[in-house]
């Protein structure tokens, strides 16, 4: 049971406080759609605040930078936009670098830096992210190439990691709006994975420092979070970058930051994954050997595949009684990314929850138009006894 009541870490909390996050939120880069060139903003303002690398080059020759920051023994490496369309923790990762640098920082930050070295490479797949893309230009997944290193950009992680032989590793990711926090109707807005290192799923000590690592996050952030918080399959597959790096027994979280009610730019979830990194990088540097609270991370309610984006209840279609549901399509337009709206499924009943339900009442769904609605058609508005209704999210 997921039963997390109290923050964990009380001095944390001013930095968890709304006024705070607006004043260090990196208010250039929203949205979901994240490249380079915003990375190259974020260089532009606070280059002097750093020390920025570029430590190689994707397969376009597009340059991977590397930021390294703080003058702690504890080294601990983190990457983001492994895969090229999931922005959200590289824009948390902006505003956390960004917090580093306030003058009136709080006191709890400067001590992370004074335990803590931190080598962050904010977007790992530079090509995936101008095409919003998951794979590379060479149409590879990067978290599935930790073994064959195909790759410039799997080369790249994996030569870093072999440099700094870190204490500990973060990867960060987004996942989809399909998620729920366990069998219920709270979204995944935040889930956590602390990977295998082997087929049997052994639990060893670097396993048990990240679990604890994890609860404790789970534990600070659940006032505001509420049952919004995940915890990811471990199935073991030594492919994938974590379960890379827990085999060669570096302590190793997975951030997966999802769906928040409303929130499609994901400018919420990006403040809670800015909380949840504070939380893990205090945990870290604070940490004392005692893991005896990693028992809890299994009180995390594990991920399942429960939300459609829009359900439209009580319909009729073609005089037949009937539930749609229908799922946004991220598609790159120009700048900025559009969701189309497609149906999923047309059905008698759809016993899955939905970020937004109408209602038809038993009256007849059509399109504008006189348009054929079926499976896999775009519906950016539908007509209900007559009236219109917008379906695409703006």
């Amino acid at each position: 049971m997921f039963n997390f009541v109290n923050m964990k870490n009380q001095v944390l909390k001013n930095l968890f406080q709304e006024a705070y996050y607006s004043r260090i939120k990196f208010q250039k880069v929203t949205g979901r759609y994240v490249t380079n060139l915003d990375l190259d903003l974020f260089k532009n303002d606070l280059s002097d605040k750093f020390r920025i690398d570029v430590i190689g080059n994707s397969v376009q020759e597009k340059p991977i930078s590397m930021i390294t920051l703080g003058s702690g023994k504890i080294k601990i490496l983190a990457w983001s936009q492994m895969h090229g369309n999931e922005g959200t923790t590289t824009k948390a990762v902006f505003d956390l670098l960004n917090a580093f640098t306030q003058k009136d920082g709080e006191l709890v930050l400067s001590d992370i830096l004074e335990r803590c070295t931190l080598f962050v490479i904010p977007v790992l797949n530079p090509d995936g992210a101008k095409a919003y893309a998951r794979v590379n230009a060479n149409g590879v997944d990067l978290n599935r190439d930790m073994q064959d290193l195909s790759q410039p950009e799997s080369k790249i992680l994996m030569d870093q990691y072999k440099r700094i032989q870190p204490h500990y590793c973060i990867n960060l990711h987004d996942q989809r709006t399909i998620f729920s926090a366990g069998e219920n109707n709270k979204p995944a807005t935040l889930s956590f994975l602390t990977p295998s290192k082997d087929q049997e799923r052994n639990i060893d000590e670097f396993r048990k420092q990240s679990m604890s690592l994890i609860a404790g996050m789970a534990e600070d952030l659940y006032e505001d979070l509420k049952g919004r918080i995940g915890r990811y399959d471990d199935a073991f597959n030594l492919n994938c970058a974590g379960d890379t790096f827990q085999f060669l027994n570096t302590p190793t979280i997975l951030f997966e930051a999802g769906h928040f009610p409303g929130d499609y730019q994901r400018e919420e979830t990006r403040k809670f994954v800015f909380q949840a990194l504070v939380s893990c990088l205090y945990q870290i540097s604070e940490f004392d050997g005692d893991v005896a609270g990693y028992r809890k991370y299994f009180d995390i309610p594990e991920n399942q595949k429960l939300f459609n984006d829009v359900i439209i209840r009580n319909a009729r279609l073609n005089g037949k009684e009937c539930e749609i549901s229908i799922q946004f399509k991220e598609i790159l337009k120009g700048e900025s990314i559009e969701f189309i709206p497609v149906v999923e499924k047309i059905q008698e009943k759809i016993s899955k929850f939905a970020h937004r339900e109408i209602d038809a009442s038993g009256q007849e769904v059509s399109l504008p138009e006189k348009a054929k609605l079926g499976e896999n058609v775009i519906v950016n508005k539908i007509v209900i006894n007559g009236t219109e209704l917008e379906v695409k999210y703006v």
